[in-house]
């Protein structure tokens, strides 16, 4: 065991320069714990939320940016039907949605991630939550969301966007609208997505049915209403099963 760990480079606990094995077992226990926590906490505190539309997009954007007045102005009209609004609560296109929602009728809530740039929490919330981990906090934008709103971005909006289209196509999650704003921007994408992965069969030519293209704030709110128009916002049964084993 010591000759492997000499070749792997692996250090054995207890000897010279080595880590604690004990020590590392508790820290990773009490890490569990913490886990656990934010799951605890955020699920209280979104738990009257609902219905919530989710907005994603860049960190980045300035107040200047289309992109940031566009995000506003769609805020703005989903908080005004009552709808809840959810952002990942940092700047750029995040501010955007939250700033848009702060004044309406439906609340603004901000799910802040610490990192050690980018992200600092806008101050345009009614309800804000704060995650150490990624994969908490975007549980929770899936939980609570009935539909995704989705602005230009970079790696993390694309991250989400693609988990969303993941989990609806296994049927890990109920099916809603996942809407991209910016039809210009998502150009690319989308030719991409139909030339290499319908075309080479890694998925199916009714997937893409899964994503909606709208540049207009007011048509974007009528996709959504009317997705939900004959069956109303609440979980069916089935969904609620689902969400019980997201």
């Amino acid at each position: 065991m010591e000759e492997k760990a000499k070749r792997t480079g692996f250090r054995m606990p207890g000897g010279a320069g080595g880590n604690d094995a004990e020590t590392l077992v508790e820290r990773e226990a009490w890490r569990l714990f913490g886990i656990m926590a934010e799951f605890v906490e955020a699920t209280d505190r979104l738990a009257h939320v609902r219905p919530a539309v989710t907005i994603f997009g860049s960190a980045r954007v300035k107040p200047e940016s289309p992109y940031y007045q566009l995000t506003e102005t769609i805020a703005r009209k989903l908080s005004d039907t009552g709808l809840g609004v959810i952002s990942g609560g940092g700047p750029g296109v995040m501010e955007a949605a939250n700033k848009g929602a702060y004044d309406g009728e439906g609340p603004s809530v901000g799910l802040n991630i610490q990192l050690p740039h980018e992200q600092r929490r806008n101050p345009y919330q009614n309800i804000s939550v704060g995650f150490k981990h990624f994969f908490a906090r975007k549980y929770m934008f899936v939980r609570f969301a009935m539909a995704y709103v989705v602005m230009p971005g970079g790696f993390g909006t694309l991250d989400e966007l693609m988990e969303a289209l993941t989990l609806i196509q296994t049927g890990k999650s109920a099916r809603f609208p996942v809407i991209l704003v910016g039809s210009t921007f998502w150009a690319g994408l989308m030719d991409w997505l139909r030339d290499r992965l319908v075309a080479e069969n890694m998925i199916d030519a009714a997937d893409m049915d899964l994503i909606q293209i709208i540049d207009d704030p007011d048509q974007v709110v009528e996709a959504i209403f009317r997705h939900y128009e004959t069956r109303g916002f609440a979980p069916l049964p089935a969904e609620r099963e689902l969400l019980l084993n997201l």
